[in-house]
């Protein structure tokens, strides 16, 4: 990976060039806006993105509540696990930082002494919207597009390879797809559980809701009560 960098004629140089140079022609507002929008700005949309989802379903309050509750839950998990398998793919390409064998470049981030493949950013962030794909499909395409919002700003800081960013979208897709239906069979039990828990049902549906279920589900309730003297009456 280390000899891609080394080549100016490389496709992989060249578009990064390309992409980084808007960023000597922008204003030096726009670039401060750049630098936290793609170091902390779309890590913490998607962070709402997948609360609103979460709240989305959450008042619902369907039957299968609990089943969307823990698809949902995939989602962050499956970007923590990205990250850590990409720990050991970062050492082992280690490929160091475009700005390290490239002169020229417009790096708005300073100190990134890491390596470069693959990247975190891509790699969460397309991690979280995959998992939301596969739980809603209307936030997962607006996740999905957050995520190469995030690629492109990555290559535009001057701090990734396009190659770096492609690499953390592929990373970040395999696992919220391929380990989903595992993930999935493992916590849509544990959410059924919480689901029945008078001090954490709220997780999955509103207290009122979870209220009313639980009263419907209990033979002995006033409510059951009531209803067989009335029956009785007629």
């Amino acid at each position: 990976m280390a000899v891609l960098a080394e080549s100016g004629s490389n496709p992989d140089v060249e578009l990064l060039y390309d992409i980084n140079g808007l960023a000597k022609d922008a204003p030096r507002w726009f670039d401060r806006a750049m630098e936290f929008v793609g170091e902390y700005g779309l890590l913490i949309a998607m962070v709402l993105l997948v609360l609103w989802c979460w709240w989305s379903v959450r008042r619902r309050a369907t039957e299968d509540a609990a089943s969307s509750v823990a698809a949902l839950a995939w989602a962050p998990l499956a970007a923590g696990i990205a990250v850590l398998v990409n720990i050991p793919i970062r050492g082992f390409v280690e490929r160091p930082r475009p700005f390290v064998d490239h002169q020229g470049l417009d790096v708005l981030v300073a100190g990134k002494t890491d390596f470069s493949f693959v990247s975190d950013h891509a790699t969460i962030t397309m991690a979280l919207g995959v998992g939301l794909f596969v739980a809603n499909r209307r936030f997962g395409i607006a996740g999905i597009g957050l995520a190469l919002l995030e690629g492109f700003c990555r290559v535009f800081m001057g701090v990734h390879y396009p190659t770096d960013v492609v690499g953390g979208f592929a990373l970040g897709t395999a696992v919220a797809l391929l380990l989903s239906p595992l993930a999935t069979a493992l916590l849509t039990p544990l959410m059924r559980a919480v689901e029945r828990s008078p001090r954490a049902g709220w997780i999955v549906r509103p207290r009122s809701a979870s209220g009313a279920r639980r009263g419907a589900l209990l033979p002995g309730s006033r409510t059951s009560v009531e209803s067989e003297e009335r029956d009785l009456a007629a």
